[in-house]
């Protein structure tokens, strides 16, 4: 596949409408339609990717990235309650590896990504630089992901596995 003419990969947002909605990525970047909203789980995609922090396995190229990823934009309480749907979706959930927030709230704390952060990790990993860059520039402070990480983002997107994501992380942690 010629890395220039791919597609893009398919963003999913669950959004429980929980979050301030001036500061929500996850509804900027479906204004920008960068991303699919859902406040149904029923209505997610199924075999897709799941961004879920609790995962076994982190994420890595070798994942399928067809079906799209998903991210959970809901409180920890929201999360427990709709567990059990999620588990008839047949997701693949998925770690995200050890990264710094580069958003204002959360700006330099390991593991704090929000949603549009979430995604553009999981691009870069999978080789689509140019998809994280994109869904990132509607964010004045988006750089600032890229720029933080981007050593980390590197070599997380030339592990053969999870397996060498998890050794990968290891240096960083």
């Amino acid at each position: 596949m010629n890395p220039t003419k791919h597609r893009d990969i398919p963003l999913y947002i669950y959004h429980a409408g929980q979050c301030d909605p001036k500061k929500c990525t996850g509804r900027k970047m479906a204004r920008f339609d960068l991303a699919r909203l859902y406040d149904r789980v029923s209505r997610l995609p199924r075999s897709a990717i799941l961004l879920d922090p609790m995962a076994e396995k982190a994420l890595s190229p070798a994942d399928d990235s067809g079906k799209g990823i998903i991210v959970l934009d809901c409180s920890w309480e929201e999360v427990e309650r709709i567990f059990p749907e999620l588990g008839k979706l047949n997701l693949e959930h998925r770690a995200l590896p050890y990264l710094l927030a580069g958003n204002p709230v959360n700006f330099g704390k390991p593991f704090k990504l929000n949603s549009v952060e979430a995604f553009a990790a999981a691009l870069y990993i999978f080789g689509c630089k140019e998809q994280a860059e994109k869904i990132l520039s509607k964010f004045n402070w988006g750089h600032s992901f890229l720029e933080l990480n981007k050593e980390p983002l590197e070599e997380y997107a030339t592990a053969k596995n999870s397996t060498e994501v998890v050794e990968i992380q290891s240096h960083y942690i």
